[in-house]
C-alpha cells in the first residue's frame, strides 16, 4: 500500500497516532498566558490594584509602606569566577570527568552529580536546566525523561543520535539562573556545547536563556542561535519538560513552534 491508497480515515488515524506518540493527548486552541504578568486595567483603582498586588508604578515595598518612598535594595552583585580554570578539558570525555569532579560548580560539591550522555557531533543536543529530582544514576531517567524519549521518537531521531545534558550539575529547585549564569556557569554551558558540536540545540526551561549566555527574555522564540568561535549553532528554546507535564497544552504549543522552526531552518 502506498500513500495514494490510504483512505481519509487511515490518514486521520495516522495523524492522531503521531500526536499521541509526541506526547500530545488533548487539543488546545490557546497559547500559554502569563496571567500573573497582567497589569491593572484602565478602570482599576489604586486600592484594588494594591489589593491584587498589581504594579501601579510603585514598587512592592513602596505599596507596603504607603506613600512613603523607600528605596529598593540594590540587586545583589555576583562575583564572576573562572570556573574552567587555566587547564580546561580538551575533549568531551575529559569534560565529562571534569563535570563530575570539579569543585565550585555548585554549593554541595561533586558528590551526586550526573553525567551528560550522547555522541560528539550529535544530530541534536538536548539541554535542560537541571536533572530531575529523582534522578540517581542516569540523567533524566524519570517521567521527564520518558516524555523526552517520546519527543525524540516523534522527531524521527534515534536516541543514539541525541546528546542529553543539563546546564546545572544537580537538581536545583527555584534556581536563580541569572545569578548562577553571572557567576560563570554560562561560559561552562557554551564551552560544553562547543565540545559537543551538535547540528542543533533544543533547550528546555523558561529560565535557561541566561545559562546559554542569552540574557533574560520572556519571548523564548526570539532565541535562534548559539554563537561559537567559528560558527553559530541553531537554537530552539522552549518551556521545561516539567511544565509540559503539568500543562498539556504546552506540549501542543511546543510542537507547533518546533514544526514552524524546523521548516524555516
Amino acid at each position: 500500500m502506498n500513500a495514494a491508497d490510504l483512505t481519509m480515515t487511515d490518514q486521520m488515524r495516522a495523524a492522531f497516532d503521531w500526536w499521541q506518540l509526541a506526547g500530545v493527548d488533548s487539543d488546545f486552541a490557546d497559547d500559554a498566558t502569563d496571567w500573573l504578568g497582567e497589569t491593572a486595567g484602565a478602570g482599576c483603582t489604586q486600592a484594588s490594584a494594591q489589593k491584587a498586588g498589581v504594579d501601579t508604578g510603585k514598587s512592592k515595598r513602596q505599596l507596603e509602606q504607603g506613600d512613603k518612598v523607600v528605596p529598593e535594595t540594590a540587586p545583589k552583585k555576583v562575583k564572576r569566577l573562572d570556573l574552567l580554570g587555566p587547564n580546561p578539558p580538551n575533549t568531551l570525555a575529559e569534560f565529562t570527568q571534569w563535570w563530575l569532579s570539579a569543585p565550585g560548580l555548585d554549593a554541595i560539591g561533586p558528590r551526586g552529580r550526573l553525567a551528560p550522555r550522547g555522541p560528539e557531533g550529535a544530530e541534536l543536543m538536548v539541554l535542560v536546566t537541571d536533572p530531575e529530582q529523582d534522578d540517581h544514576d542516569t540523567l533524566l531517567d524519570g517521567p521527564q525523561g520518558r516524555l523526552l524519549n517520546r519527543i525524540i521518537a516523534a522527531m524521527g531521531l534515534s536516541q543514539d543520535a541525541v546528546y542529553v545534558a543539563s546546564a546545572l550539575p544537580r537538581h536545583t529547585p527555584m534556581a536563580d539562573t541569572a545569578a548562577i549564569a553571572a557567576s560563570g556557569m554560562d561560559e561552562i554551558t557554551k564551552f560544553h556545547i562547543g565540545l559537543v558540536s551538535p547540528r542543533q540545540v533544543l533547550a528546555f526551561g523558561a529560565g535557561i536563556p541566561p545559562l546559554l549566555g542569552q540574557g533574560t527574555t520572556n519571548d523564548l522564540s526570539l532565541l535562534r542561535e548559539i554563537n561559537q568561535t567559528t560558527s553559530s549553532i541553531p537554537l530552539f528554546v522552549t518551556e521545561g519538560l516539567d511544565a509540559m507535564m503539568a500543562m498539556p497544552r504546552l506540549k501542543a504549543r511546543f510542537w507547533r513552534r518546533w514544526i514552524e522552526w524546523s521548516v524555516k531552518g
